[in-house]
């Protein structure tokens, strides 16, 4: 006779109605640093610069533009094809670590994460270092002369854009892949079918979702991303440099709002067709008696599988040094001396060394309050007894930053915090807004993360507390917390390294005070001293390279400590 299964639900009334308070608590949160400011968004496009009701005029006055119209096909044109090389480079890498028996694979995958640890305004840097008009492959290789680059413009931008969503493509796609069931490949063995033929009808039908699900992630970074195009994209426009160029450089804010809303538009769209797609995708699962598929040794196979990403895995080393040798050369190409001159930022416009260290605080900070407000929205979401529409509404709202823009949502937070009549007002231009517009950009990935973590939980955790009168925050310090320590470690280290590089959802919120190390790269670029610009996107990388090393540790040894049982 199978053993009953104890309630789930927290025995006294006092625990389920703290519980719900937290829920309504962290539903707050989103509702003021999600939906509030883009309503305030919606709001001012169909305004004038006095506040008056003017209907679609803003609208009609964008498209009457022929340069501002043209970027909508610009960065259409752009996401589409940046997505498509992506997608095709990263499966062929995802492909090679888990179809062959290549040597070095450890190595190599954790090489494909070297973008994740950059600004993207750091490779378009270290492009133009290459192919820009002096650049080293430029003039040294390709023989061209002085202003003959192609970089400039749309060819720039997809280097620079599949550079930036390589390791979000890969990620998905090699998860796909390694999920695929042994037996399915016995079987077209056995019935003796050609490579190519279980190629095209296990292979890619096996990882069809994952190769959806990864062009679409691709497809949002990519239409949204703010750095590569504005460093490397000269005159060529697309939706995410016009929301800049309106608003710091025309100061046209109803003009901004009317590009901030079309650049939301694929964004959506994006994100509901990856929504759908991970519905197919778990609708289909893995069967529990799949076998997990073991490579067999080819030698010929496996060298161009080692060729391959030794290929791939040089580009995205080169570009990471090119960058640091930028941010050593004394004066590109007429000195080439190594010094450290160029890291003498409080000697260059942008910020100096206060802004690196503003963007130490303001990444502890994002980490150490988002991960405590995260883990606990997702906690009563999950644990939070009876309450459906509360739960559900307040998942809802974690997932909705996932389809907003970084600069979508900077730009609201400016309409919303900076309004005369909001008592909010005082956290304009303050770390503490910097802080918040982080959480919120980053909140649904690691919202995720913290669900999938606590569903792992077995329910009679709390049962059995629940019956013995334990309280419900006892139980969460004393038994959750521990048992989800890793999952709280990585949240907080998404969190400090997306903080570090983050540049879209902070662009328009600092001030001089408050000026943060992916701002002061901006700045210096934008007047002219790129490899001071270099210097300190290299210090963010450093920094993050750090983080990820203490991380590694820490983590080895906390969780030794408090995953003990996971080894009964």
């Amino acid at each position: 006779m199978p053993a009953t299964r104890l309630p789930v639900r927290p025995k006294t009334g006092s625990d389920a109605w703290m519980m719900r308070a937290g829920l309504l608590v962290i539903g707050l949160y989103l509702l003021l640093g999600v939906v509030w400011p883009l309503w305030a968004l919606l709001q001012k496009s169909f305004q004038d610069t006095e506040g008056n009701w003017v209907g679609l005029s803003n609208f009609g006055a964008y498209f009457a533009e022929p340069a501002l119209a043209q970027s909508i096909g610009n960065s259409l044109f752009i996401a589409t094809t940046a997505s498509l090389i992506t997608l095709v480079l990263a499966f062929g890498y995802a492909y090679a670590l888990t179809r062959s028996a290549m040597p070095f694979k450890t190595t190599f995958k954790t090489l494909a994460s070297i973008p994740l640890l950059m600004p993207s305004l750091l490779p378009a840097i270290a492009l133009i270092y290459l192919f820009g008009n002096q650049g080293l492959m430029t003039n040294m290789l390709l023989g061209m002369e002085s202003g003959e680059s192609f970089i400039y413009g749309p060819v720039g931008i997809i280097m620079g854009e599949v550079f930036f969503a390589f390791p979000h493509a890969f990620l998905i796609i090699y998860i796909a892949l390694s999920t695929a069931d042994a037996r399915l490949f016995e079987a077209a063995d056995v019935l003796r079918s050609s490579s190519s033929r279980t190629f095209l009808n296990v292979t890619l039908p096996g990882a069809k979702y994952g190769l959806i699900s990864a062009f679409f992630v691709a497809f949002t970074l990519i239409i949204t991303d703010f750095g590569v195009p504005k460093v490397i994209g000269g005159q060529y426009n697309v939706l995410a440099t016009d929301i800049y160029k309106q608003v710091v450089g025309r100061q046209d804010f109803q003009m901004g709002a009317v590009v901030g809303l079309l650049l939301l538009i694929p964004a959506v769209v994006a994100f509901v067709a990856d929504r759908w797609v991970q519905a197919q995708k778990g609708s289909v699962g893995v069967s529990s008696k799949a076998v997990i598929y073991q490579p067999k040794k080819n030698r010929l196979f496996d060298t161009w599988m080692l060729v391959y990403c030794t290929v791939i895995a040089t580009m995205l080393v080169g570009i990471l040094m090119v960058a640091a040798a930028a941010s050593l050369f004394t004066f590109w190409p007429y000195e080439l001396s190594l010094s450290f001159n160029n890291y003498q930022f409080d000697m260059f416009d942008g910020g100096g060394w206060e802004a690196f260290w503003n963007s130490i605080r303001m990444a502890l900070y994002t980490a150490v309050f988002g991960t405590a407000l995260i883990f606990l929205g997702a906690y009563f979401v999950e644990k939070t007894p009876g309450f459906l529409l509360g739960r559900t509404a307040l998942h809802l709202l974690a997932m909705l930053p996932l389809a907003v823009p970084g600069l979508v949502l900077g730009l609201a937070y400016v309409f919303f915090f900076n309004a005369p009549d909001n008592p909010l007002g005082f956290l304009y231009a303050t770390m503490a807004i910097l802080v918040i517009s982080t959480i919120s950009h980053f909140y649904t990935v690691c919202h995720l993360s913290a669900t999938t973590a606590l569903k792992q939980m077995d329910p009679e955790f709390e049962a059995v507390s629940a019956s013995m009168k334990v309280p419900a925050w006892k139980t969460f310090f004393k038994v959750t917390v521990p048992v989800a320590t890793p999952a709280l470690l990585d949240i907080f280290m998404y969190l400090f390294l997306n903080a570090m590089t983050t540049l879209s959802a902070v662009v328009f919120l600092y001030s001089p005070d408050t000026a943060l190390a992916s701002i002061a790269v901006l700045n210096m670029d934008d007047a002219g001293d790129i490899a001071p610009a270099a210097a300190m996107g290299m210090m963010i990388v450093y920094t993050a390279i750090v983080a990820r090393v203490l991380h590694a540790v820490i983590a080895h040894f906390i969780v030794k400590r408090t995953q003990t049982w996971r080894g009964r």
